[in-house]
C-alpha cells in the first residue's frame, strides 16, 4: 500500500493553469528588497554584509518563477543557503551569516508542493531536507532550537498542500456537476429526438395505411415525416456536444419549459412575492433551450427562497428577441456581497455554454442578487429549423 502511494505521488502532474506572475508577486519583491535594504543599513552586527545582501536579493527574486518552476527554484535557493555553511566552516566567522529577511525562502517552501508536480516535491524535499541536516550539523544551537525551527521551515510546506488538496477537491466537485448537466443535458435531448422518432413512425404507419385510397394523403404523411426528420436531426446534432450515462433509462415525456414557468411561480409555500414577465415570440424554441430557460428560473428562484436576506419580491423576465433568448432573475434582498458561486450555478453555467449562451450571476448594484442569461435561439451550425412547441 506505501509502494503505491509513493507511486502515485511520484505520478501527480502539476496543477493546471497556474499563472505565471500576478500582481501581487511584485508587491512581494519589493517588500523583500525594501526589507533587505533596511536591514543591511540598519542592522549593525551583520556578518559578511556583501555576501549576505547579495544572498537575501537572490532569494527574493527567485520567488518570482515560483509557480512556474517550482522544483528550480528550491534548488537555486536552498542551494545557495547551503553553501553558507560550508563557507563558515572555512572562514570560521563569529555569527551565522545572512539576514534575517532571507526568511522569504519559506514562501518557495508553500510553492513546492502547492504547485510542483509529485516528483518535484519529493526531489525538492530532499534537498530542503539536505540543507537543514547541514545546517543542524555546522550550527551550534540547542537542540530543541533546532527542532522547533525544522518545523517552522516545513510548516509553509504543509500549508501549501492543504491549500493544494482543497482547490483540487472543489475542482473535482464542480467538474462531477458540470458532468452532471451534461449529462441531464443529453438525456432532455434524447428524450426529444426519441418523441420525435416515435412521431415518424405513426406517421409513416398512417401513410403506408392511406397510400392505396388516398395518394394525397399519403404524400402529406411523407411531408410530415421529412419535416419530423429535420427537427431530429437538429436535436441529433446538439446531442453530439453532450456527455450521457448510458445506464440511465430515459422516459419519453419532453421536458419542462416556458410554458411551464406559470405553474412554477405560482408553487405555493413561498415567501417572496413572484412577477414573471414574457416577452417576444417564446412557442418555437429548440427543445433545449427551451429546457434551460426553465432550469435557470428554478434554480434562480430556490436559491432567492433559500438565501435572499430580507427580501420580499423577485422579478423574472424571460424576453426572446429575433436571435437570441433573454433571462433575468432579480430579488431586492439585502446585499451581502459577492459570495462564491454554488454548484447550481455552475452547472446552469455549463448548460448555457453547451448550447452556446452565457450566465452571469451575482450581487446587484443596489439591493439583491441577479442572474442574467443569454441564449441562441438556433445553433448557428444548425440550418435546420426548430420544432414547435407540442
Amino acid at each position: 500500500m506505501l509502494r503505491d502511494d509513493l507511486r502515485t505521488l511520484w505520478t501527480e502532474p502539476r496543477p493546471p493553469d497556474a499563472p505565471a506572475r500576478v500582481r501581487r508577486d511584485w508587491a512581494l519583491l519589493a517588500a523583500g528588497l525594501a526589507g533587505v535594504a533596511l536591514e543591511a543599513t540598519l542592522r549593525e552586527n551583520v556578518v559578511w554584509r556583501p555576501v549576505a545582501v547579495v544572498l537575501a536579493v537572490w532569494l527574493c527574486l527567485l520567488l518570482l518563477w515560483r509557480r512556474t518552476r517550482p522544483l528550480a527554484m528550491v534548488t537555486l535557493a536552498f542551494g545557495s543557503v547551503i553553501l553558507l555553511p560550508v563557507a563558515s566552516l572555512v572562514a570560521a566567522p563569529r555569527e551565522p551569516v545572512g539576514l534575517y529577511t532571507g526568511a522569504v525562502v519559506l514562501v518557495l517552501v508553500y510553492a513546492l508542493p502547492r504547485w510542483g508536480s509529485g516528483r518535484e516535491i519529493v526531489l525538492g524535499g530532499a534537498v530542503i531536507l539536505a540543507a537543514e541536516a547541514l545546517c543542524v550539523v555546522t550550527d551550534g544551537t540547542p537542540v530543541v532550537e533546532k527542532a522547533v525551527g525544522f518545523v517552522f521551515l516545513l510548516l509553509p510546506g504543509v500549508v501549501g498542500a492543504a491549500v493544494r488538496f482543497r482547490v483540487t477537491a472543489r475542482e473535482r466537485q464542480l467538474e462531477q456537476v458540470r458532468s452532471r448537466e451534461r449529462e441531464q443535458l443529453a438525456r432532455e435531448l434524447h428524450d426529444t429526438v426519441a418523441h420525435h422518432v416515435s412521431a415518424m413512425v405513426i406517421i409513416a404507419q398512417a401513410g403506408r395505411v392511406l397510400a392505396g385510397t388516398d395518394p394525397s394523403a399519403a404524400v402529406e404523411a411523407l411531408e410530415g415525416v421529412e419535416e419530423e426528420g429535420a427537427r431530429t436531426l437538429e436535436e441529433m446534432r446538439a446531442m453530439v456536444a453532450t456527455l450521457r450515462d448510458r445506464g440511465v433509462g430515459a422516459e419519453l415525456a419532453p421536458p419542462a419549459g416556458v410554458a411551464d414557468l406559470e405553474r412554477l411561480v405560482r408553487t405555493p409555500g413561498g415567501r417572496l412575492r413572484l412577477d414573471l414577465g414574457l416577452d417576444g415570440e417564446l412557442d418555437a424554441l429548440p427543445p433545449a433551450v427551451d429546457a434551460a430557460v426553465y432550469r435557470i428560473v428554478q434554480e434562480s428562484v430556490t436559491n432567492a427562497l433559500r438565501h435572499a436576506v430580507d427580501a420580499t419580491e423577485l422579478v423574472v423576465r424571460v424576453a426572446a428577441e429575433r436571435h437570441t433568448v433573454r433571462v433575468s432573475v432579480r430579488d431586492n434582498g439585502r446585499r451581502t456581497g459577492r459570495g462564491r458561486d454554488g454548484y447550481g450555478l455552475t452547472g446552469l453555467r455549463e448548460r448555457a455554454t453547451l448550447l452556446g449562451g452565457t450566465l452571469r450571476a451575482g450581487p446587484g448594484t443596489d439591493r439583491g442578487w441577479h442572474v442574467e442569461a443569454e441564449l441562441p435561439r438556433t445553433r448557428s451550425e444548425s440550418g435546420v429549423h426548430s420544432r414547435p412547441r407540442r
